[in-house]
């Protein structure tokens, strides 16, 4: 199977993460303030769905970048597909 080949992050990506952290530090503040639990849920909830789509930014980039390599080398890019398919499944 492909290896998974070392990505730059972006700043894009981190800035991603960077909001992500900002939520969370809301969430704890919402927690010290005793908001309700239900808002606090809701939040944490999007933060959850936050995660998902930076994991899902992040390894949409990292195969594109390896199919590119693949195709530059020659090389069928399915093990690549299949590993980023992996990855997904195993951030669920």
């Amino acid at each position: 199977m492909a290896e998974i080949q070392h990505l730059e992050y972006s700043q894009e990506m981190k800035n991603r993460l960077k909001r992500i952290e900002g939520q969370v530090r809301g969430v704890i503040r919402m927690m010290e303030e005793d908001k309700h639990c239900k808002d606090v849920v809701t939040q944490l909830s999007a933060v959850r769905s936050a995660v998902d789509r930076a994991i899902g930014y992040i390894v949409a980039k990292n195969l594109e970048s390896c199919i590119i390599e693949a195709k530059s080398e020659g090389v069928s890019a399915e093990d690549a597909i299949q590993e980023a398919v992996n990855m997904i499944v195993k951030s669920r």
